[in-house]
């Protein structure tokens, strides 16, 4: 059995009446650059250009942390809705780097924007993190419970990258990207279908393996390089690839379209070999398809969202366009939304 036919696989057919109001993102101003690499460990432009398309990836200052970054990608998205910070009514925020074990980076997020009025909480699903948070925002905003909600995928992965593993280090940058959802009236764009899914069996190809309750980082172990990423690329590759093609599949066919009614395809921007792979199989148009990839370099729970902005500020959405969200992380997870601009 693949990771998508999972029986953990769920899916929700039915359109909401949640539509995304405004997007932002934020990326930290220094740029890491493969050449740079090349002083750091045994690599080459090339070498990683070839095998995984980034060309360079962004690095979070000292002192800048998660909760900033998600906080300012935060602020352009309600500017962009027009709601006032104090307007929020509900935080989600997306991340495997929080600020702190306890509280939630999502507390932080909310006294750093002012929304003193709002319930604030983090998920961790890794790089599926932000369309975990839209399905719970979108079911959230769409029952009722809320007026609006503020979802975010932030990361500062290049505190839990180890800087001599190159198999690792090449891939990961810092950023955060935000959506803002609110009621849909009179068909004013909506959610059209979802799908999430979970492969706890395979939850160590993709792990930080210390750092948490099984194994704290004590005198003993603190030179083990226990709390970094670590990752087995090819056997996660296998996965990633089923998993996002039929997590895909079966949120088109839950929104009753077919893949020739997708108008953009925004996949997690992990490796351009997987997202071609996937492309390739959904039978969709590679021009259809937004990659930033060779910019930003694989930024977890903030990668759809920060596509997301930017193809929105691009004018690479319009209204009426169907758009399909994708994304397979650590867990393992995947998730698909489509969503109707």
């Amino acid at each position: 059995m693949s990771a998508a036919d999972s029986p953990a696989s769920q899916g929700s057919k039915l359109p909401s009446n949640v539509r995304i109001a405004g997007t932002g993102s934020y990326l930290p101003e220094k740029i890491l650059t493969n050449a740079e690499l090349e002083i750091l460990v045994e690599t080459s432009d090339d070498w990683i250009t070839s095998r995984t398309g980034i060309k360079e990836r962004r690095i979070a200052a000292e002192g800048e942390l998660t909760s900033h970054l998600a906080a300012k990608a935060a602020e352009k998205a309600l500017e962009q809705a027009g709601i006032e910070a104090a307007d929020v009514e509900l935080i989600i925020v997306a991340t495997i780097t929080p600020d702190t074990l306890t509280p939630a980076t999502a507390c932080y997020v909310q006294q750093h924007l002012g929304a003193l009025k709002s319930v604030a909480f983090d998920v961790s699903a890794a790089c599926s993190g932000f369309l975990y948070a839209l399905e719970l925002a979108r079911h959230s905003v769409g029952a009722g419970a809320f007026k609006n909600a503020v979802i975010i995928g932030a990361e500062k992965l290049s505190a839990f990258v180890n800087w001599k593993d190159r198999n690792t280090c090449v891939l990961f940058g810092d950023g955060a990207g935000a959506a803002v959802l609110v009621p849909s009236e009179n068909g004013d764009g909506r959610i059209l279908s979802s799908h999430l899914g979970t492969d706890g069996a395979q939850a160590e190809l993709l792990n930080i393996p210390g750092g948490g309750a099984a194994c704290p980082i004590t005198i003993e172990n603190a030179d083990q390089n226990l709390a970094v990423l670590s990752m087995q690329g090819r056997e996660v590759f296998k996965h990633a690839v089923n998993a996002m093609r039929r997590a895909s599949e079966q949120a088109i066919e839950s929104a009753g379209l077919t893949a020739a009614d997708i108008s953009l395809v925004i996949p997690h921007q992990a490796n351009i070999r997987i997202i071609d792979a996937v492309v390739e199989r959904i039978d969709i148009d590679p021009k259809d398809v937004f990659i930033n990839v060779d910019k930003y370099g694989n930024t977890s729970a903030a990668a759809v969202a920060i596509a997301l902005d930017e193809a929105n500020r691009q004018g690479r959405i319009n209204s009426g366009d169907k758009i399909l969200l994708v994304a397979f992380g650590a867990g393992l997870t995947w998730a698909s939304a489509v969503i109707e601009w």
